[in-house]
């Protein structure tokens, strides 16, 4: 059976993250991939210019097309904007999928800056979507909101974080430590009880990183989708977005942060 895996999140009429770069992760990962989408933005790699929310109940309309045909394997969820928009994706999985494993990357800002949720919408978030995710991916101030605390400084208090978004209810956290510092950029994949995975790659010096948290969250999801267990996807996810950040600097999109090479391995 071929893997299909569905992206609910918001377009990037840029085309580096959100909607497009999840698809683009899908196709180089082998999966096939659908899409739900909850907001336009017009974007670009300098930035934000406009954000229009897709209406709640279209959204849902989406949602069951995509589930009442599919036989969906993974869910990655991205940008989602609104309260109302996350209501309604809470309640189409709860109908359409409720044993489907959901990546739930909890966007907030862009790469150029640019707030991408409303702060009304956190609560919603955190109590909504959060425990019904396998897998959440927040990168260190997406934790720090969520928790309400400071931004982990070294990696004790990332894990330390990263236990206490456990509590909220999903299955695992995975805390992206792009955001740090240092030679090495190190994510931890906690799980119940003691259980962590560190995942380290090389920092790559490049401006190309719009689209590296949509990226990783979309290729874990794939790996799901493919029958993957959760380390060996967020193992395989880590992998092919250090490889798509060193080839970066081969494509010239853009004035600002361009996105990364999401099919470096064919061109």
């Amino acid at each position: 059976m071929t893997p299909i895996a569905v992206t609910i999140a918001g377009s990037d009429s840029g085309g580096g993250a959100g909607i497009q770069a999840d698809l683009k992760t899908f196709s180089a990962l082998g999966v096939y991939g659908a899409s739900v989408v909850t907001a336009l933005t017009a974007q670009n790699t300098l930035g934000v210019q406009g954000i229009h929310d897709v209406p709640p109940d279209f959204v849902a309309r989406q949602m069951a097309s995509v589930f009442d045909d599919l036989a969906v394997g993974a869910v990655k969820i991205g940008m989602l904007s609104q309260a109302p928009v996350i209501a309604a994706v809470a309640e189409g999985l709860a109908r359409h999928a409720p044993a489907v494993p959901v990546v739930l990357d909890p966007v907030m800002v862009a790469t150029s800056g640019d707030r991408l949720l409303a702060d009304s919408a956190v609560a919603a978030l955190r109590l909504q979507l959060i425990p019904r995710a396998q897998l959440i991916t927040p990168n260190l101030p997406e934790a720090a909101v969520l928790l309400g605390e400071a931004v982990a400084a070294d990696e004790e208090a990332m894990l330390a974080q990263g236990r206490r978004l456990l509590a909220l209810g999903p299955g695992a956290v995975l805390m992206k430590g792009g955001h740090g510092s240092g030679a090495e950029s190190t994510d931890l994949l906690v799980g119940p009880g003691e259980a962590v995975l560190r995942l380290t790659g090389p920092r790559l010096p490049t401006r190309n990183t719009h689209g590296t948290g949509c990226t990783l969250s979309a290729a874990i999801a794939a790996g799901l989708a493919r029958g993957l267990s959760l380390p060996e996807a967020a193992g395989a996810a880590k992998a092919y977005l250090s490889a798509a950040l060193a080839a970066a600097d081969r494509l010239s999109i853009g004035r600002g942060h361009g996105p990364v090479h999401h099919f470096h391995a064919a061109w």
